[in-house]
């Protein structure tokens, strides 16, 4: 645009100068060897112009044929150089497509083309060429090679440190880690995997100097800067508190005013001031925690504050801690481990149960079945609550980077990143939410019956009744014996048998409906007559003696 703008103003002053000159009359006079040159002032300026542009062209011309040669080259070597990266581009292209053959072509055109000391790109991609190939120790080669050239060295520090990640060489990647984050303070990735390497190791002292570093070049921002300083101080407290309570109060409590939602520092901070006997101060920094996300953790620290308190008086801090964050699932489980250990069996149950029905897990279930060998010890029911809880929904569990841990650490162990742990129910550990129902009744399974001998009508063996099975053991009437355990044969009733026996227990039962949920499915009886008698097996019972049989005979049998 400027120089059309040039142009312009250019042509625009010959004009105006020429008029000029047209405007105003007169003539030029040059003697030149006794010769007397006499034109007009127009003739005379338009013949200077003609003569100064044809100068011009020929000193272009003439220009233009001497560096001609060189032009050549030059043209020929840009359009090559083209080429070259044109086939660098590809190349790389098909290696961040996972091509690693046409990356490989590609890197061949690459070097006939380009200059390969020249080109860094093209090393890169000859190392990611070999990755893709499988040539893993050839990538580690090229990578190595790229630390003698300064320009490079923090590209080959890069590719050893993912390398060594890979392969779960964490000494190495820590060592690339540090070495890249000393050559390049600024690169973000080299900070931060050398924060988490130090943080993993349980170098807090050198987290905390590195984390200082990255603030003061403003590499990240100062709430993240707090957080993380809060997860190392916390992880470092922990470490501490063990051996010296002391000196771990005051990281500890530093880390819960950088962070008060951080759980780990919560805790710690709770229970070095416990240990010094500053219960009030300790109980308020586990009840703002616990209000802005409850934790069985914290409930635990808090209801086990005092070593000397009574289960009565845990039960009443439990109410306590559920009652600022009421109808929450962790609220009504801290209450039933309280009130199971305390022997409140009645309250224990009604908190249990109000976590299935809001959201079902594994440690409800599991609750419940102590509960029920406390309360009424029947194993049958025992039995029932633990099979629900293997295939209850998992309770939250700290989980980074698919890695599920029972406890909370600092950093991943997968990526090293710091802070990296959340408190959730593992992704790939989430399955349908299991229907508790209001009556338990309703989901207890019962064992189908068999006949007795081979020439008696089978009747099966009802379930109690609802109101019965709550407080005491399921037990067989008192008119019936127990069936000999052992495999003897019978003719299969048919379906008239079943229908009139059937008909027949209808009165002693709730309803038909239920009669036929425990009825067992009876074969069909053959056409012709086999040679040898039908066996049936007795499921779940290897067999009894045949002198302990008579001797046991007139006793009664539990289900369960």
């Amino acid at each position: 645009m400027m120089r059309i703008l040039f142009f312009f103003i250019v042509v625009l002053l010959l004009g105006v100068g020429f008029a000029w000159l047209a405007d105003r009359p007169g003539d030029l006079v040059l003697t030149f060897a006794g010769m007397q040159y006499k034109v007009s002032l127009m003739v005379a300026a338009t013949s200077i112009v003609a003569i100064v542009a044809g100068v011009m062209l020929s000193w272009w011309l003439v220009k233009s044929i001497v560096t001609s040669p060189y032009a050549l080259r030059r043209h020929f070597r840009a359009r090559k150089r083209d080429r070259g990266y044109q086939s660098l581009s590809t190349g790389l292209i098909a290696a961040g497509a996972g091509d690693g053959q046409t990356a490989r072509l590609m890197i061949k055109q690459a070097e006939k083309l380009l200059n390969v000391d020249q080109e860094p790109l093209i090393k890169l991609l000859d190392a990611q060429a070999a990755m893709l190939e499988g040539r893993t120790d050839d990538a580690r080669a090229k990578f190595e090679a790229m630390l003698d050239d300064p320009e490079t060295k923090l590209l080959g520090l890069r590719g050893l440190y993912l390398e060594a990640q890979r392969l779960g060489a964490r000494d190495a990647s820590r060592h690339y880690a540090e070495e890249a984050a000393l050559l390049a303070p600024n690169v973000e990735w080299a900070a931060t995997a050398a924060l988490g390497q130090k943080t993993t190791h349980g170098d807090w002292d050198g987290a905390l100097l590195l984390l200082d570093k990255q603030k003061a070049t403003k590499q990240i921002d100062k709430e993240k800067a707090k957080r993380e300083r809060a997860v190392i101080l916390a992880a470092k407290a922990i470490e501490t508190y063990e051996s010296d309570p002391v000196n771990a109060k005051p990281l500890a409590i530093e880390a819960n005013k950088l962070a008060p939602d951080l759980v780990p520092a919560a805790i710690v901070a709770a229970k070095s001031l416990f240990a010094q006997g500053d219960l009030r101060k300790g109980s308020k920094i586990l009840e703002y925690t616990w209000k802005r996300e409850p934790h069985p953790g914290v409930a635990d620290t808090y209801v086990h504050a005092r070593v000397g308190d009574s289960p009565i008086d845990r039960l009443k801090r439990a109410r306590h801690l559920a009652g600022l964050y009421p109808h929450h699932a962790e609220s009504n489980l801290a209450i039933a481990h309280a009130a199971l250990a305390a022997g409140e069996l009645k309250e224990a149950r009604e908190a249990a149960e109000a976590v299935l029905r809001s959201t079902p897990r594994e440690s409800a279930y599991l609750l419940l079945a102590d509960i029920e060998e406390a309360q009424t010890g029947d194993q049958g029911r025992v039995r029932q609550w633990l099979s629900r809880a293997v295939k209850a929904p998992r309770d939250p569990a700290w989980t980074a980077d698919g890695y599920v841990s029972e406890r909370w650490a600092p950093a991943s162990p997968v990526t090293g990143k710091l802070d990296a742990f959340v408190w959730k129910v593992p992704v790939e550990q989430i399955g349908p939410v299991i229907d508790a129902g209001d009556d338990f009744d309703k989901a207890l399974a019962t064992e189908p019956s068999r006949p007795e001998q081979p020439t008696i009508e089978a009747k099966p063996i009802l379930p109690p009744r609802k109101q019965d099975t709550k407080s005491q053991p399921v037990e067989l009437p008192e008119d019936q014996d127990v069936v000999d355990a052992e495999i003897v044969p019978f003719e299969p009733p048919t379906q008239q048998t079943a229908k009139a026996s059937l008909d027949k227990s209808s009165a002693n039962s709730d309803s038909p409906q239920r009669i036929a949920s425990v009825l067992p499915r009876l074969p069909e009886k053959p056409k012709e007559s086999t040679s040898e008698p039908f066996v049936g097996p007795v499921p779940d019972d290897p067999g009894v003696k045949p002198e302990y049989k008579s001797s046991q005979s007139n006793k009664k049998f539990k289900l369960f």
